[in-house]
């Protein structure tokens, strides 16, 4: 805690502040678009358009002679954009899959700015750490004029590239939705499904090359795939999806700052790179999104299937019990009776025997259970939806009875009393199923 107060003491609202609000600008502009990268399953095309700007950084040298920013930005833009244009060329025309297609172009164009760099060695600063991580903890000693505000030139240039892709999203949301789940339709709806694709490529083209030179490689990529990733693992609504993914966008940026500056003083050392810092948060916030997902997360999933587990050899439980009283309606199975004839573990059998005594439909003396009338009525449901089935599946399926059990025994969970009268209806009207095993009644009268 002392450590932490005392990285926390160095905080200058200036410098850390402008720095927060570049990575959020950043984060915010790429995960809009980001969205329908990963809806297209052309996430990794940040990561290709970030590697295939060489050849337009050193064209734009070549012709300008200079390093200055515009003519930088200029070149930088028309190589991301060709980029996107030749990955579509290659996929529609070559046949080939979209990976496949990125990692011809972008491998192909970054050789080629090397093979430009080198030429140009003696006369271009090229540092390769700038060019993973960015130079974001410099941001706020770039600053132009703007009303008045003399504010960070990178804060600038990406608050015009976020209002514009919010006014794209905004604006284009149903085109964007249509095209990217189905581009046939939406073209012949009216509007040109290949127009938006080109016009969300160049947009991702710009925001990239926008981006970075400030927070590098590896955020760029980062928040063009993981904030959308997430919130795709938290909804399956669009509209929640683009909200979710902005939120994490912008908790990634402002915890991932401020990680960078108080996490490495844990271990003795000092500060790290804020852009990794923030890629690293950004990932464990997928991490969170992919185990606990209300619908999708990996625990909650187990969760709901270990339930589910349970709750069907409880059914299976009671269904077997009223077997027995059909049988023999004196005998009270024990649990090792129960766990042998249904192969069940025997945590799972206690755990299921103590959750049907709890809802009062068996009782237990000396460790052996009978059913409660609650139980029992609940088993006869169970035992007149399998045995239904049954009659169903030989009349209807043409299944012999020697394979109908198992079928029976897996639709009997999912069975309703509607469902059973329609089983019961589209059947020839008998009292016994194909084994010659009596179908109880729905209610049962004295």
């Amino acid at each position: 805690m002392n450590v932490l107060r005392e990285a926390l003491s160095q905080w200058s609202w200036y410098l850390d502040g402008w720095i927060i609000v570049a990575g959020i600008l950043c984060s915010v502009a790429t995960a809009l678009l980001g969205n329908f990268l990963v809806l297209r399953k052309m996430s990794m095309l940040g990561d290709a358009i970030t590697h295939a700007i060489l050849p337009g950084l050193a064209a734009a040298f070549f012709i300008s002679d200079s390093r200055s920013s515009l003519p930088m930005f200029v070149g930088a833009v028309i190589a991301g954009i060709l980029t996107a244009l030749f990955t579509e060329w290659i996929r529609s025309f070559g046949k080939v899959d979209e990976g496949a297609s990125m990692g011809v172009v972008f491998t192909s164009l970054f050789a080629l700015g090397l093979v430009m760099i080198v030429q140009a060695a003696d006369h271009v600063d090229l540092d390769p750490g700038c060019v993973l991580y960015g130079a974001i903890e410099l941001t706020p000693l770039d600053t132009v004029l703007v009303a008045g505000w003399e504010i960070p030139r990178v804060v600038a240039v990406l608050s015009i590239v976020l209002l514009i892709n919010l006014l794209f999203v905004v604006c284009f949301l149903k085109e964007l939705k249509l095209s990217s789940f189905d581009p046939a339709l939406a073209t012949t709806t009216g509007f040109n499904a290949t127009l938006i694709h080109y016009t969300l490529m160049t947009l991702v083209a710009i925001t990239a090359v926008a981006s970075f030179e400030t927070v590098g490689n590896i955020l760029v990529v980062a928040m063009f795939v993981v904030p959308p990733a997430a919130a795709y693992m938290l909804t399956d609504r669009l509209g929640r999806m683009i909200v979710l993914s902005v939120i994490l966008a912008i908790i990634a940026a402002i915890t991932g700052h401020i990680s960078a500056i108080t996490v490495p003083h844990w271990f003795g050392y000092g500060s790290t790179s804020t852009a990794g810092m923030m890629a690293v948060t950004a990932g464990l916030l997928f991490v969170l999104a992919a185990l606990l997902g209300p619908r999708h997360g990996i625990l909650v999933v187990f969760i709901r299937r270990q339930f589910l587990s349970w709750k069907i050899l409880a059914e299976d439980i009671i269904a077997l019990m009223y077997r027995i009283e059909e049988r023999d309606p004196d005998r009270k199975p024990d649990a090792g009776y129960l766990r042998e004839i249904l192969f069940s573990r025997a945590l799972s059998t206690s755990l299921s025997l103590h959750y049907l005594a709890s809802r009062g439909q068996i009782t237990g003396t000396n460790g052996y259970y009978k059913l409660t009338e609650t139980g029992r009525d609940q088993a006869r449901q169970l035992v007149r939806s399998h045995r239904l089935w049954e009659h169903y599946l030989v009349e209807h399926a043409g299944m012999s009875t020697e394979t109908i059990h198992r079928q029976a025994e897996r639709l009997e969970h999912f069975t309703d009393r509607q469902l059973r009268e329609k089983l019961n209806e589209d059947t020839i009207e008998t009292d016994q199923d194909p084994h010659g095993s009596p179908i109880p009644p729905e209610e049962f009268s004295d």
